[in-house]
């Protein structure tokens, strides 16, 4: 069984409030979580911050390929968001 774990780092340009940058977020936790059955995402750091954020995604597998097809699959689908920008994407996987 492998476990891979995102840390991405964003970056939303347009919100002016943490009202705009939570709807955007938003949105695109729910468009992750139809298009990406049996992935647990949230947000992880800034909270406050109303033009920064940090998603913790995760993903348990039976190998390492696919946990990594699946985590590469969800960055290039945030990627694709003209919402925001990603800063820094780490991905850390545990084997068991």
């Amino acid at each position: 069984m492998v476990v891979g774990v995102a840390r991405i780092e964003l970056f939303f340009p347009e919100p002016n409030s943490l009202k705009a940058k939570r709807q955007i977020l938003r949105a695109l936790i729910q468009r992750l979580e139809a298009n990406y059955k049996r992935v647990s995402i949230a947000e992880v750091d800034g909270h406050d911050l109303w033009q920064n954020a940090v998603l913790g995604i995760s993903i348990v597998g039976k190998d390492k390929p696919y946990v990594d097809s699946r985590l590469t699959s969800l960055v290039e689908f945030i990627q694709k968001n003209s919402d925001l920008e990603i800063i820094k994407v780490e991905i850390d996987y545990l084997n068991y």
